[in-house]
């Protein structure tokens, strides 16, 4: 089989633009692990925010809305507190009283909130659906995934790339390095610049204490120091924490555990002891927390599609359809120079 296009990375960003470019290219996608969407994919706290994130996120979220299908959103509203001017300067937001935040979430403390805003565009995600759904289209499309397949070494060889798997070569055309934490290390197999991309490590755990009502909003604060939402019997907890890390197979700390307890305590009557299970995964920034997609000047046919941060699942049908026009030459729908790796260098 001959390939036009080899993409790294089996997480939502590898195997939505792969099915995209799949529809009229010749598309291998390859994973180093033996199953897809291991690490940060699989464990993303699944929510679609259309008021996180800068102005390029935030039309990529929302261009992203459509594109989701049928079963993979529900609506569950965000709760946003802080303090009266945090909380006056959120966009796609309506600012509500603390009664009607207490409302909202029975479990909040009046006495500890001094202001509230509530996006009602908030959904919860399928985040797996999703990735499946992506992998039955580029399948479907001719592609191939190849799971627990490490790419060891690529070089350029006149207008192709050669790309070693193991004991196996491969020459294709373009190579779109969609590795998440890894994409740096993959640029650097390639003779690629590395462009600075950060894996920060997140922390979230399941607790549990009082009861919990299902239909509670998630609640975050505006400085980005916590965020809860009901988790089945439990709640789902988090320190909002950006640790810098390696890439690797990322594991919670337990003092940053403790910590979202601790917080979401001191702002509830929630009264959480027991922490049931707790996970972490690296969210990937370029320095200005824009993402990256398309290739170097001075490197063509190696594309990144990288530095999704914390907003890789919310806005990834829209930024797989921007890469994939991107990588084409197309018209993307948004301006390439400000997701352009260039603006690294």
């Amino acid at each position: 089989m001959t390939w036009d296009v080899l993409v790294v990375g089996g997480g939502i960003a590898g195997v939505s633009v792969a099915a995209e470019l799949a529809r009229d290219r010749a598309v291998l996608l390859v994973e180093a692990e033996p199953v897809l969407a291991k690490h940060t994919t699989g464990r993303s706290a699944a929510v679609y925010i259309p008021s996180y994130g800068s102005p390029v996120v935030r039309a990529l979220t929302a261009a992203s809305y459509p594109l989701f299908g049928d079963g993979i959103l529900s609506p569950r509203p965000m709760l946003w507190v802080g303090s009266a001017t945090e909380v006056a300067h959120m966009d796609s937001t309506e600012p509500v009283s603390i009664d009607d935040a207490v409302g909202m979430c029975s479990a909040l403390r009046a006495d500890r909130i001094e202001a509230a805003a509530v996006d009602n565009g908030t959904m919860d995600i399928d985040v797996m659906g999703l990735h499946q759904r992506y992998v039955r289209e580029l399948r479907a499309r001719g592609g191939e995934i190849r799971q627990g397949a490490p790419v060891t070494a690529i070089s350029r060889d006149g207008a192709a790339w050669r790309v070693n798997l193991g004991n196996e070569e491969i020459a294709v055309g373009t190579v779109v390095n969609a590795a998440g934490p890894w994409a740096d290390k993959v640029a650097e197999l390639a003779g690629v610049p590395a462009l600075g991309l950060r894996p920060l490590r997140r922390t979230i755990a399941i607790a549990v204490g009082k009861p919990v009502d299902p239909g509670w909003p998630l609640v975050s604060d505006v400085a980005d120091t916590f965020y809860f939402r009901p988790e089945g019997p439990g709640v789902l907890v988090s320190p909002a924490d950006e640790t810098p890390a390696e890439p690797g197979d990322a594991k919670p700390d337990e003092v940053d555990v403790a910590l979202a307890v601790e917080r979401v305590n001191h702002v509830t009557t929630l009264e959480l002891r027991s922490v049931r299970t707790a996970w972490a995964g690296l969210r990937t920034f370029a320095v200005d927390r824009e993402p990256v997609l398309g290739a170097l000047p001075d490197h063509p046919g190696f594309a990144f599609v990288a530095g999704q941060g914390g907003y890789g699942i919310q806005m990834g049908p829209a930024l797989a359809v921007a890469a994939a026009r991107i990588i084409s030459g197309e018209p993307a729908g948004i301006d390439p120079a400000s997701v352009s790796p260039a603006r690294l260098r």
